[in-house]
């Protein structure tokens, strides 16, 4: 697929971005290498090749879910504006 240079303007007005003739002509070229690049892509053979979240076999070290804070909910609660049942109270902002 290639663009033509209507099109890349039409692309152009719709992001709301100017373009010169200059500019013009090398975002054309730009995008077009993209499409280029992405039909070679899609031209490889996938079938039989497991998907990967990464494309190294990594493994995520993973840390024990363990409490490291005290809870000071009483003490913030304490300088709160309005608190009711534990909860903050806010002001409406949404009629």
């Amino acid at each position: 697929m290639s663009l033509s240079n209507d099109q890349v303007g039409h692309l152009a007005r719709l992001a709301r971005v100017a373009l010169s003739g200059d500019e013009l002509e090398a975002t054309r070229d730009k995008l077009n290498g993209i499409f280029g690049l992405i039909e070679q892509m899609q031209a490889v053979d996938t079938r039989g090749v497991e998907p990967m979240s990464h494309a190294q076999e990594l493994a995520t070290r993973l840390r024990d879910d363990v409490v490291t804070e005290t809870d000071r909910r009483d003490a913030f609660q304490k300088i709160a504006p309005q608190t009711e049942a534990g909860l903050y109270l806010v002001p409406k902002v949404i009629e």
